[in-house]
């Protein structure tokens, strides 16, 4: 059975930007990692105007920054997983966690179709950028 993911951009708040949560089977991955004061990505560094998203899996293995806690990444590292697309399956692996101590996310296997759908439907609603 193949884990599910939905992407979602929260709207520009006071202190940031308009960033991407990654909620797989039901669960914000960047919550559960960092924090409920952290963050994922600013949805302009990752849904690039006129690019493919850094999202997009390919053959080739990707480390992809998806949050960091509340004091940022600098002082206290990122959430990083690898992201690699074999065949019919997208692959997120070997997650790098802030604060050493706190567990890794497992490992996910999404179906290719229904993961390039959900990058796609992101990639397209840009309401975002009205806001920044």
């Amino acid at each position: 059975m193949f884990d599910h993911l939905e992407i979602r951009v929260l709207p520009p708040g006071r202190r940031w930007a308009a960033q991407l949560r990654f909620w797989v089977n039901g669960e914000d991955v960047v919550e559960g990692a960092v924090d409920e004061g952290g963050r994922g990505p600013f949805a302009a560094d990752v849904l690039r105007a006129g690019q493919p998203s850094l999202l997009r899996a390919t053959n080739e293995a990707r480390r992809l920054e998806l949050g960091e806690p509340e004091c940022t990444g600098g002082c206290c590292g990122f959430l990083s997983v690898v992201v690699q697309r074999f065949g019919e399956i997208v692959q997120w692996s070997d997650w790098e966690v802030p604060y050493a101590p706190a567990p890794s996310p497992p490992e996910f296997h999404f179906d290719a179709s229904q993961y390039e759908a959900e990058v796609a439907r992101v990639e397209a609603d840009r309401w975002w950028q009205v806001h920044t």
